[in-house]
């Protein structure tokens, strides 16, 4: 790996510092533990001019060698991506997107993401929230899968943005969820932060964003119940936090669920279903999408539970 692809580290460990290589270095370095024991495997770590193990015990005076490869740029190039487009004019689109597609370009998915899919299919963009969000009004988390909105201009963004911030953009959710909800209907408002030990996660934490969902049970199973969910706000991961919450975690969530009874579901089995706002000519738009066919085949799981 050469100077330019690399920033490089040359470390000795001070005195009074003892414990495990990756544990310090993390701290150090500002990266998580997986990335240094990536590095180590990679033989991108060593100590005293050895390959060590991340357990490695250190010792004041070790000399630490550390060759940290440079992040890539996010790209904003157009990819030839699959797109279901549910509907377009010249103001806006509504997409259904795929679960496993990351909306944006960020650290660990510079590409392949639907803003690439985005600017092939579409030759106007908004310029969204960042340079590297065009189009973007709203966000679904990588493994949701569901109806988003489009900008294609300014005056069309800021439209329908206003309309998110004062709670008009109705969003309805299809969730299976662990366990057997008895009430019919409730709702969850409970704050929602940055988990304070894990930085990947959320949580309900007092002086957190206010959060508010609602559901409604539409089907019950022997061990599973299947849940109309409605947003009022929309912070990162609310409805998978919220439901967890209550311990009716998401089937298949493996930040927030359980570990078991996830009928084969390795990730979130939710799906934004039906999407209504106004549009900038002052007509009110409604859309619907069918789950997808991993999500129905869960389903069907679920029901031949006795």
């Amino acid at each position: 790996m050469g100077a330019a692809e690399a920033k490089n580290y040359q470390i000795v460990v001070p005195a009074g510092v003892q414990g495990r290589l990756d544990l310090w270095l993390s701290s150090f370095l500002k990266l998580s533990r997986s990335q240094i024991k990536r590095l180590i495997d990679r033989g991108l770590i060593t100590v005293n001019g050895v390959t060590v193990k991340a357990g490695y015990s250190l010792q004041p005076g070790d000399e630490i060698f550390a060759a940290v490869p440079k992040r890539p740029k996010p790209s904003l190039e157009p990819e030839n991506i699959m797109l279901d487009i549910v509907y377009e004019d010249e103001d806006l689109a509504v997409v259904n997107k795929p679960k496993g597609l990351v909306v944006h370009p960020s650290a660990g998915n510079w590409q392949g993401t639907l803003v690439n899919a985005l600017l092939f299919h579409f030759p106007r963009l908004a310029k969204g929230s960042g340079k590297y969000r065009p189009g973007i009004v709203h966000r679904l988390d990588k493994d949701t899968s569901g109806l988003m909105l489009v900008a294609k201009n300014d005056a069309s963004y800021n439209h329908l943005l206003l309309q998110f911030k004062k709670r008009l953009v109705r969003r309805h959710y299809l969730a299976l969820v662990q366990g057997v909800l008895r009430q019919a209907e409730g709702f969850i408002d409970k704050p929602i932060g940055r988990h304070p030990k894990n930085r990947k996660k959320m949580a309900v934490l007092e002086g957190g964003r206010r959060a508010y969902t609602s559901y409604t049970v539409l089907e019950r199973f022997h061990r599973h119940s299947l849940l109309l969910c409605r947003l009022k706000t929309g912070r990162t991961h609310q409805i998978r936090v919220h439901l967890a919450g209550i311990h009716h975690p998401l089937v298949g969530d493996v930040l927030y669920g359980f570990r078991s009874n996830n009928l084969g579901a390795k990730s979130q089995v939710l799906h934004a279903f039906y999407l209504g706002f106004t549009h900038p000519s002052g007509r009110f738009m409604e859309f619907e999408s069918e789950p997808p066919l991993e999500f129905k085949e869960i389903l069907r799981k679920a029901r031949l539970i006795n």
